[in-house]
């Protein structure tokens, strides 16, 4: 699909993506047993019910079905393997959701502001082996206080915010000098 047409399926492409998860969502609650099979029969109803409804083309239709289909049969394997929840599931697009609204509250609050109230937080919640995004520190390893996600600096720099879900709180990760032999 070209780039042309793939920008002029996005608008329409989400709503009739919801519609196709609705559709198959009440006829799966309406059945006895969800299976691999029932799922993929749904899809191709909902995909049927899109394409008549003149809105897509048959081409925009069937990729949009597939779409629904790896979606929901990854959400199926994730329960199965897991035990986990759709909440569970959708971890990481809530956390992506949290970040781009704490980013855009910041972008309309007053600058001067907010970095006088960081700095005021690093100030009083210095706790030891703790840093902060914005600090100087020494090479090391930093771990994310959030998500565990793995930092080394390999010289003296400033701490960015976490490259994995973008938090601004780390500890240093050190291990005994020298290491006791096991």
């Amino acid at each position: 699909m070209a780039e042309s047409e793939r920008r002029h399926l996005s608008g329409k492409a989400l709503e009739v993506y919801d519609r196709m998860l609705e559709r198959v969502q009440s006829r799966l609650n309406e059945l006895q047993e969800t299976s691999l099979r029932n799922l993929e029969e749904e899809v191709q109803k909902a995909v049927e019910f899109e394409y008549e409804l003149e809105e897509m083309t048959r081409e925009e239709a069937d990729l949009l079905g597939a779409y629904l289909l790896r979606d929901l049969e990854h959400l199926m394997h994730f329960v199965e393997e897991t035990g986990e929840g759709l909440t569970e599931w959708l971890q990481l697009d809530i956390a992506l959701l949290e970040h781009q609204l704490a980013d855009r509250l910041l972008s309309v609050a007053d600058k001067t502001l907010v970095d006088n109230l960081e700095l005021r937080q690093k100030l009083e919640n210095q706790e030891a082996g703790h840093y902060i995004s914005g600090e100087v520190a020494t090479a090391g390893m930093f771990q994310c206080l959030n998500c565990g996600h793995m930092r080394c600096l390999t010289a003296t720099s400033h701490l960015e915010p976490c490259e994995a879900c973008g938090s601004h709180y780390y500890e240093r990760v050190t291990s005994r000098w020298p290491r006791k032999s096991e």
